[in-house]
């Protein structure tokens, strides 16, 4: 928008890299990224304090540390096939899509989705939508190089660890309603698709997040 954005954008990557954030990609990516666009208009004067805010549907949009987190913790590279489950205000496809993803993301709730799709057109960036469960994935794009969930679940969904592809990498909050923690799923590199998925999961610290509603998730009223 202007040059105070351009330096708070700047102030807040310092941050998150005295924070521990080590990965420059992603440092680079969310540098890059006018987080302001993905805030409700009355609350952009906080769009680069390191702290989640309110969206519309009850949602909210993560901190920075956390999206910085969880997309190092993702490990993308260039031209990797990645879902997202909660799309939300778009922030966390925006710096998906500036590491180079193809993005699919899908969020279940409609005014969400409608203004996420909007928000990141006008910006160029180029990601698939839908609208739908996002604890069932997204199958006809499958297999995944990496998935990332932006809301906690009681569980990890198995349909989400069926669509990795060998070696693909998981992140999801998981834990009470309360406080979650990050997992880290991966999938065994030396197997095919078809195969039984066996993988291995590292856990991360507690974090808050909204619930992850559906099939496979919370139940909508939890």
């Amino acid at each position: 928008m202007g040059l105070l954005q351009d330096m708070e954008r700047k102030q807040l990557v310092d941050l998150l890299r005295k924070q521990g954030i080590s990965d420059e990609k992603v440092l680079n990516a969310m540098g890059r990224v006018s987080r302001e666009f993905f805030v409700i208009e009355e609350l952009r004067r906080y769009a680069y304090d390191n702290v989640a805010l309110p969206i519309e549907g009850n949602q909210t949009i993560s901190q920075p540390f956390t999206v910085a987190f969880m997309t190092q913790l993702l490990n993308v590279n260039p031209g990797d096939k990645v879902l997202e489950i909660g799309t939300g205000s778009g922030y966390q496809t925006a710096v998906l899509c500036e590491l180079g993803a193809k993005v699919h993301s899908v969020e279940r709730i409609s005014s969400l989705y409608q203004k996420a799709g909007k928000t990141l057109a006008s910006l160029g960036y180029d990601a698939k939508l839908k609208l739908g469960d996002g604890t069932l994935g997204w199958k006809e794009h499958q297999p995944y190089d990496g998935i990332i969930v932006t809301a906690g679940a009681p569980q990890v969904p198995d349909a989400l660890i069926r669509q990795l592809s060998p070696g693909g990498r998981l992140i999801i909050p998981v834990g009470t309603s309360a406080s979650q923690e990050v997992h880290l799923v991966t999938r065994d590199p030396s197997q095919n698709f078809e195969d039984e998925p066996e993988v291995s999961v590292k856990k991360y610290n507690y974090f808050r997040f909204v619930p992850l509603i559906g099939e496979e998730g919370w139940k909508d009223g939890d």
